[in-house]
Parts: structure tokens; sequence; C-alpha cells
């Protein structure tokens, strides 16, 4: 009888000992970051990682660095099919629908609990939280997000006899201005190019911006129609298309998005559409004197918001997702939103954060910094349907017929969005 005991005793000791150890073991989360390389932004994740830790010694987060946002989402998804999700991700907020649809993530709203939590949700802008909140709930978090801006050579405007601070205000004067900044040698050949809107990597985006400047949407709030034949929408083609085969002031056929600030930095362009999230980059290596404006308007001003959105995955066990909210609501904090758009370019996504005294500095000392900011007030949610990736590749093909010439602008968009209606059809309820 007294081995029995005895054994009990030692089995209750056991038992409790593994119970301690169980609870002792940190919760590990896995998390997708869309960055190709190393360099600045892996380590300013690593280190954000590393001071979360130190503050929650019960979390372990690990960054995997996943590639191109393109990548990541095929990487997530491949993960997810293989039963071997991340716990949460930064994926571009257009991912939205093709998550949803592919049972991949959770809403937040489960876990916005307390007064604190709502006050937190409801602190974003509301143009980020367009592309993250769809059918009454909170599928993802703004995290790096952008809008498009308009970067300009200050000393090729005053060398073309422009007035460095009167960035063009609307197409009219862009393509006036583009005009006097284009430059040609004794032969006839381009030396400097007026303006520069990119047409590969995301070239829908870069067409956004001159869809919503002429008055149009591309796509419904459901994700469900997309409106690509519209004549608005036609116009804005035509005018992208009309700047190099009209104007002769843009770069003819496709723009590469990748190394269109290196044309900027080496005064290959005296304008350029890009995003705010090249900001920093810009900053850092142009070795002129620039500006940065929002775009130029048409019949309104505007542009679509960027970027990405935190996701939080179904297959993570409720104590990774609690994990992983924590996190979010950790980085997403003002001081933490502040630093992040200061160190990359990208626009803090809450007000509160512009009211730190970090980043009301950082304004104060680099003004350029809040256009992207106060652009939102004119901004529209990203083109984003279900099935997004085969929708927004029907709008590019769409797009590079039209700027290489191999169809007009008219044709180009009502083969596109034959092609769009066909792949939604289905979500059309």
């Amino acid at each position: 009888m007294k081995n029995v005991w005895f054994w009990r005793g030692v089995t209750g000791v056991v038992a409790a000992a593994i119970s301690v150890f169980a609870v002792a073991q940190p919760v590990e989360i896995s998390f997708y970051y869309p960055v190709a390389v190393g360099g600045p932004i892996t380590k300013l994740i690593d280190n954000f990682a590393a001071d979360f830790e130190k503050e929650n010694p019960s979390i372990k987060v690990r960054p995997v660095y996943s590639g191109t946002y393109q990548d990541s989402i095929t990487k997530a998804l491949t993960a997810v099919k293989g039963n071997d999700a991340p716990t949460m991700s930064v994926l571009l907020s257009t991912d939205m629908y093709t998550l949803i649809d592919e049972d991949a993530v959770v809403p937040f709203d489960p876990l916005i609990r307390t007064p604190e939590d709502q006050a937190w949700l409801k602190g974003f802008y509301p143009a980020f939280m367009e592309n993250s909140q769809t059918g009454g709930k909170t599928w993802g978090i703004p995290f790096q997000r952008s809008t498009i801006v308009l970067y300009y050579n200050k000393e090729l405007f005053r060398e073309a006899g422009l007035d460095p601070n009167r960035p063009p205000a609307n197409w009219k004067e862009m393509t006036e201005y583009a005009q006097k900044l284009t430059k040609r040698d004794a032969s006839g050949n381009v030396t400097q190019w007026g303006v520069q809107i990119p047409s590969s990597g995301f070239p829908y985006w870069l067409f956004q911006g001159l869809t919503t400047e002429n008055g149009v949407q591309l796509m419904n709030a459901l994700g469900t129609e997309t409106y690509y034949d519209k004549p608005e929408v036609v116009e804005a083609l035509q005018y992208w298309v009309d700047l190099a085969a009209k104007y002769k002031v843009h770069p003819p056929g496709i723009v590469e998005w990748g190394t269109t600030p290196k044309d900027f930095f080496e005064r290959k362009v005296a304008m350029m559409w890009t995003t705010t999230g090249n900001l920093t980059n810009v900053k850092n290596n142009a070795k002129f004197d620039f500006g940065v404006a929002m775009l130029p308007a048409n019949k309104r001003r505007g542009s679509p918001t960027g970027g990405g959105n935190f996701y939080i995955f179904k297959q993570a066990n409720p104590a990774q997702q609690a994990a992983a909210f924590k996190f979010i609501k950790w980085i997403s904090s003002p001081a933490r939103a502040a630093q992040w758009g200061i160190d990359t370019g990208y626009v803090a996504v809450r007000p509160d954060a512009w009211e730190t005294p970090v980043m009301k500095k950082y304004v104060a000392d680099f003004p350029a910094a809040a256009v992207a900011r106060d652009q939102l007030q004119f901004a529209v949610a990203e083109l984003s349907t279900h099935d997004n990736q085969r929708v927004t590749k029907a709008l590019n093909d769409g797009l590079q017929a039209a700027l290489t010439g191999t169809k007009p602008a008219d044709q180009a968009m009502k083969d596109a969005q034959r092609e769009a209606e066909r792949l939604l059809r289905s979500y059309k309820k």
C-alpha cells in the first residue's frame, strides 16, 4: 500500500513538473515578411522582434523573409495547403479576398475584447481600413501602407524655368512641365525624360492613380465587379499612352518599376510617380534638391492606397493567435508606427502616430514626409477583388498591350473587362 502511495506521489510530482515546464515554454509565432533580400528592412524587423520578446518573454517571434509580395502570398497559400501555415504574415491588403476565399485567415473581431482593443482598432486611418474590412469583419491590420506620390527634381525645374516650389497641380500642367523638362541631344535622342510612370511590377496600381483622378473606380466594394471598360477608364489609359506617343515626354513601352528611382537619381527623368515607400530611399540617395507632391488632379485629386496588412492564419492554435494579436497591437502602437514610417517612408497608419514628438520633429525637419498623409483625404481603396491575382493580371495585360502599341486603349480595356467578368462570374450572387 505504501508503494502505491509512493508511486502516486511520484506521478503527481512528475505531472506537476511537466505542467510547470509546459507553462514555461514560450509560444512561438512564425511571421512571413515580404522582402527579397537582406538589408535595413530585415534589420528593422529583427529588432522589432527582439524588442517585443524582451517585453514578452513568454512569446518567441520568428520572422521568415519570404521574398516579394507575390512570392509571399504564393508561399503562404502553399503552406496552408500543406498544413504548415505561418502564424501571421504581412501580405498585400489586396490579398484579403483571396485569403478569405482560401479559408486561410481568421477575422480579428473575436480577438477584440476590451475597450482598449476597440479604441486601438478605430485608431487607423479610414482610407487604410477600406482594404482591411469586408462583410462587417476586420481581416487585416494596416502596417506598411502607402499612396502614390510625385517626386520631382527641383534643380531640373529651375534649369527649365519652372518654379521649384510649384509642382504640377493637374494633368495639363504635368504635360506642359514635362515638355519643358524633356531634353534631347543634337541627334534628337532623349537624354532626359520629363515624366516617368512605371508599368511593370504594379502597373494596375499606378494606373489607378490616373483613373481615380479621372473620377472613376475600377471595382465595386464587394470585390465582385470590375469597370475596366468604362469611358473614363479608357480616357485615363489614353492619357498615359499619349504621354509617350503624342507628347513624347515619357519613355515608350514598358517602364520598369525597380529601376525608376535609379533613373531619377541619375537625372534621366525629372518627375516620377512611385510609392511613398520609396521616400527614405530617395531622401538617402538623391544628390540634389527634390520635392514630393500629391499626384496631379484631372477631374479630382486622388491616389489608391497600397502596401501590406497583417493577417492571422486559421491553422495557428488559439495561444498562437492570441500571441500574434498581441504582437500586432504592439508593433502598430503610435510610437512604433511613427518610427517605422520614419525609417522606411511608409505612411504611419494612425493619426496618433503623427502626434508623437519624434514624428512631429521629423515632419518639421522634412515636410515632404507629410505629403502622403495629407493625400489620404483623397485616397481610394486599391484594386481588390475575388480571384484577385488573375483579375488584376487581366488589367495589367491590357495596360501593357496599350502602352506597347499592341492594342488601342479601348480594345485593351474591353478585352481586360471581358476576362475579369469571366473570372468573377461565380462570385456574383
